[in-house]
This record gives C-alpha cells, sequence and structure tokens, in this order.
C-alpha cells in the first residue's frame, strides 16, 4: 500500500469563521531525515506518531461523530531537472472550496489552498523531507517512483447532535507516497455495494463517502482482486467507478468512455486531464453511461485513474461468476501511452505545455 501514516513535520492550519480565515506553519516534533532514520524502531514510530496530535482541537466534533469532513489528494513531483512540482492544484483548490459548500461550510479560498500546498512541500524540503528524483524510475514508467502526498482537510468545531459547522479548520499535511497499487493481480471485481445515491453527497470528496470504499476494497482484496467497482444505485447496471478512482473503458469501436458527471459521481483531476490528453491524440471521448453488458461485449481496454492511482490498468473484470478479459490481460497501448504520458509531464521528462505543473523548488 503506498500510504503510511509518516507525516512530514511541517503542516499548515487555517481556522474559519464570521472574520474569515486566519492560519500558518506549525512545526512538529522531528530530527533530520538520517537521524530520524538511524533511530530504534520504538523511538522513531514515537517520534512520527507525535506529528499526529494536536491537542487544542477538539476529540468531540462533528467530524468525528458524524464524519462531517471533505477532503483532497495531490501531489508535489521531484522533476528530471532537480526541481519539485504539484500537479494541478488550482483544480483540486476548486473542487476542495465546492466539497466543503456541498456540506454547508465557508469554502477556503482558493488562492490560499495552492500557496498552503506550495509552502508546506517547500518548508518541507528545506528541513529535507523530500524524495529525489532517480532516473530509474523511468525503466517502468515511474511505476515505482516516489513523491509527496499532499492532504488537505477538513476538521470542525468542537460539537454534539447533528449539526453543520461555522467554524472548520482547514489543515495540509504531506506524507511520502509510493505506487498504490500493489505488484501483482490487476483484476477488479463488481462489488454489491452502493458507494453513492442520488442526491446525496457522491460528488464531494466526502470523508463519509470513503467508509464503503474502504469495506468494499478490503472485501474485493480479500477475494484476490485488484480493485472494485461500482454500479450505479437505481438500476443496478451502470458502470460508476472504482474504490477510489473514476473508470475509463476503450471500446473495440476505438470510442473512450467514461461515465458522466452526475451526483453520483467524483469529478477526478486526473480524469479530467486523461479526457483531454486523449483529445490531445485524437481519440473520441465520450462522457456518458455505461452498462455492464456493453463493458463486456464491447470492452477493449479498461483503466482506473485517480491521484494515487496515476492511469492504472485493469487487466480484467469479473461480474456475478462471469469474466471479461481485456487486451488479452496485457496493458493496451491507449492505456500505455496515456500512463507514459501523464507520467512524463509529472516527473518533467516530458514538456508541460498545458501549464499544469507549479513550481515549488
Amino acid at each position: 500500500m503506498a500510504f503510511s501514516l509518516n507525516s512530514y513535520p511541517v503542516v499548515y492550519r487555517a481556522k474559519g469563521g464570521p472574520q474569515g480565515w486566519k492560519g500558518g506553519y506549525l512545526e512538529k516534533p522531528h530530527k533530520t531525515p538520517e537521524e530520524e532514520a538511524a533511530l530504534g524502531a520504538e523511538e522513531r514510530d514515537a517520534l512520527k506518531t507525535s506529528r499526529n496530535f494536536y491537542d487544542d482541537m477538539p476529540l468531540v466534533s462533528y467530524t468525528t461523530q458524524y464524519g462531517l469532513s471533505c477532503f483532497e489528494g495531490l501531489k508535489a513531483l521531484p522533476q528530471r531537472d532537480g526541481g519539485l512540482a504539484i500537479f494541478r492544484p488550482d483544480r483540486n483548490a476548486l473542487r476542495f472550496a465546492r466539497s466543503m459548500e456541498g456540506l454547508m461550510m465557508p469554502p477556503f479560498p482558493a488562492d490560499l489552498f495552492v500557496t498552503a500546498c506550495v509552502e508546506t512541500v517547500k518548508r518541507n524540503a528545506a528541513l529535507g523531507f523530500c524524495p529525489q528524483y532517480n532516473r530509474d524510475w523511468e525503466k517502468d514508467s515511474f511505476i515505482s517512483a516516489d513523491s509527496v502526498y499532499i492532504r488537505p482537510f477538513t476538521y470542525t468545531e468542537g460539537g454534539i447532535g447533528v449539526a453543520i459547522a461555522h467554524e472548520p479548520w482547514v489543515l495540509v499535511v504531506t506524507t511520502p507516497v509510493s505506487a498504490y497499487f500493489s505488484g501483482g493481480s490487476s483484476d477488479a471485481v463488481i462489488t454489491e455495494r452502493i458507494r453513492a445515491t442520488p442526491k446525496g453527497t457522491g460528488w464531494i470528496k466526502a470523508a463519509s463517502n470513503y467508509v464503503i470504499s474502504a469495506l468494499a476494497k478490503h472485501e474485493a482484496n480479500e477475494a484476490g482482486f485488484m480493485e472494485c467497482i461500482y454500479l450505479d444505485a437505481v438500476e443496478r447496471k451502470y458502470v460508476e467507478e472504482g474504490s477510489s478512482c473514476n473508470v475509463f473503458f476503450l471500446l473495440k469501436s476505438g470510442e473512450l468512455v467514461t461515465p458522466a458527471l452526475g451526483d453520483t459521481i467524483l469529478p477526478g483531476i486526473t480524469r479530467a486531464s486523461i479526457i483531454e490528453l486523449s483529445r490531445d491524440q485524437n481519440v473520441t471521448v465520450s462522457e456518458r453511461t455505461i452498462s455492464i453488458d456493453e463493458v463486456f461485449a464491447e470492452g477493449k481496454e479498461c483503466f482506473v485513474s485517480g491521484t494515487a492511482a496515476g492511469v492504472t490498468p485493469i487487466s480484467s473484470l469479473t461480474y456475478q461468476g462471469n469474466k471479461v478479459i481485456f487486451n488479452h490481460g496485457k496493458t493496451g497501448d491507449l492505456s500505455a501511452g496515456l500512463r507514459d504520458t501523464l507520467k512524463g509531464i509529472q516527473y518533467g521528462t516530458i514538456p508541460d505545455t498545458k501549464g499544469w505543473m507549479v513550481k515549488v523548488l
């Protein structure tokens, strides 16, 4: 698994309220990265754990009691030229504000979001907490590459009783991260669980949405699958998304299909980027409903996309005991090409002609 609770020491925190947003940077307990690596396991774990506690924030809150929170996920990536850059933070900033508005919280301004992400990464890098570019990553199309995962999230004021938040905190923490999906199986399965319902919070990157995702993905992993895919809640026949990623299907006709956005599907930043990159290659891209029957009859390639997933090919999809194998179980040309182009832009081996990368160092 890519993630580990190993927060870098510098954290951004802001508090909202009637007077607007006020925030600053906190430097949590730390040594140099080399000194921390030299510690015994128990002492090192204690130090890392201490960075995850904030004694001046309420334990009983609308977040801890009712899951009233939203978050973002984005990456700062080492560049081949020795720099460091964040992929499309402006898009995450806008989605974060929309999520907060969807939860009836005062939205965090997009300019503050971008600044907080850039500065938090920069301050940690100044302390030595930052991966260095490794040319060996290029050999496997950056599948094994490291990056800095940036996690902005909300945490409400203290409270009990079902209610909305008026004075939430926004925090930005960063951690080292590597490949999200482990090696081995690249098979997926249709889960019987329902991720989101119409008029719900599926379009919001709400913390509560990920309870179902955690359960469904665990069940899929236990059954030997890498990923699970959801069907719609109403007719139970249209594909929606993966446990924490959007999904694409290349059909035999050459059409690349991804489920249309609605109030049950998260508008992924990587999803939008893949659509743009595909159209640049004159691929016909459709955002529409696609049934599981159409996938089984017409699917040629399949991949999932997301900040953590990048572009990850799916070799097969199982539904009610039946199985469709995509591209003879091998990564397809379109899937591989899009993955390589996206990673190349992100890690600086392909020119960023779109202005997607925001420089940190």
